[in-house]
């Protein structure tokens, strides 16, 4: 570039010693350092160039990176469903969060890692937050996974209620909702648990691996959820269907969302996202079936086309809502359910363990008539 520049002009740049012309040798000397300087001027700009390119390059590029954000949820179970969509359909992505799901068994060790900042979401049964809520922990429950529909299956060899009397009942951990519905279906079947019948803590939180325990003999009953139940059907494993909770009047959440009140409160964009995204999910996969269906292959290994419409059918179709904010009354039973146990949630209501700031947020501003435009009519 300093090359092509002509000698005439460079001259020009040249002084002249008292009106006389220099000699060709001092011209050329003078030219050279005119033309280095030059050259080097040009080069200093263009290192200049590259070094404001890289930068503004590299602060577009990490700007756009996706917020990290940890999500944990207790068992490997149909209900986890809008989760799995939102995941492998990049619908985290596309509110501005990268989202590493991780299964954490639900109890101390889920809540540990909320409160201990490991995960910012958690996917468990309520009742998990709102003990903790009541024993000064500043957690809520922020949404759900919609309504359960648990049925009390047996051994086959008991073929009546009654039958149960003196036998075990198994259920997952102690404090879940798997066990306060096991106690109040037995009581309202006429028992007293502990008394007329035992209740054994098995560790599992999925009803299949349940069923397996119970077909060893090593416990009786315990309640199966009906994608497990049909499963069992096409194995031609053989069970006694004693009662369905829900015919009972015994409603429960098939799970919860929780997070602690200071992240709702201090990174509340992150979390307005991760709501949109698990709501939007909900609405995806009502609305394509296929996208539902390629998260449960993906998510359960699932390839048996009846039960994937046995899952579809009841953890998508009937259990998931619209617009999944906390099931307050669901809740307000679980309460009086813990209060003899816990004696801090005496007096408590629902609404004080419960956040729906975010989900009212969204629906007032018109969040959820956008996907109702968007997705249409759904199932």
């Amino acid at each position: 570039m300093a090359r092509s520049i002509s000698r005439n002009y460079l001259r020009a740049w040249i002084p002249a010693c008292a009106g006389m012309t220099l000699c060709e040798a001092h011209e050329n000397r003078a030219i050279g350092r005119l033309q280095k300087a030059l050259m080097m001027f040009v080069v200093r700009q263009m290192l200049n160039l590259c070094v404001w390119a890289v930068v503004f390059w590299s602060s577009h590029v990490f700007a756009q990176q996706p917020d990290t954000l940890n999500v944990s949820y207790a068992s490997v179970t149909g209900s986890r469903i809008p989760l799995w969509i939102a995941k492998d359909a990049g619908l985290f992505e596309k509110y501005g969060l990268n989202v590493n799901l991780v299964v954490i068994a639900a109890g101390n060790a889920a809540i540990g890692a909320l409160s201990g900042g490991d995960v910012e979401v958690l996917g468990a049964p309520g009742t998990t937050t709102m003990v903790s809520a009541a024993k000064g922990l500043p957690v809520a429950i922020i949404g759900t996974f919609g309504p359960g529909a648990w049925k009390l299956a047996a051994h086959p060899s008991i073929t009546s209620i009654q039958e149960l009397r003196g036998k075990t009942v198994g259920i997952s951990r102690p404090g879940t909702t798997i066990e306060f519905a096991t106690r109040r279906a037995l009581v309202k079947l006429g028992f007293t648990p502990g008394k007329d019948i035992n209740i054994l803590a098995t560790g599992l939180a999925e009803s299949n691996k349940r069923i397996m325990v119970m077909l060893q003999g090593k416990i009786d009953a315990t309640l199966v959820s009906p994608d497990n139940l049909f499963e069992a059907e096409t194995k031609n494993l053989k069970l006694s269907i004693l009662t369905d909770l829900n015919e009972m009047g015994i409603y429960t959440s098939a799970s919860d969302l929780s997070a602690k009140r200071d992240f709702l409160k201090n990174q509340r964009q992150r979390a307005r996202a991760f709501m949109m995204a698990y709501c939007e999910a909900i609405w995806l996969g009502k609305s394509n079936k296929s996208v539902a269906l390629a998260s449960f292959r993906k998510q359960m290994r699932e390839n048996d086309p009846r039960r994937l419409e046995v899952l579809y059918k009841n953890y998508v179709v009937d259990a998931l809502p619209l617009k999944p904010f906390p099931m307050e009354e669901v809740i307000q039973t679980e309460i009086e359910n813990l209060t003899p146990t816990v004696p801090e949630l005496r007096g408590k209501r629902a609404a004080e363990f419960v956040d729906k700031t975010i989900l009212t947020e969204l629906e007032r501003e018109g969040f959820f008539t956008t996907l109702s435009n968007k997705y249409g009519k759904t199932p």
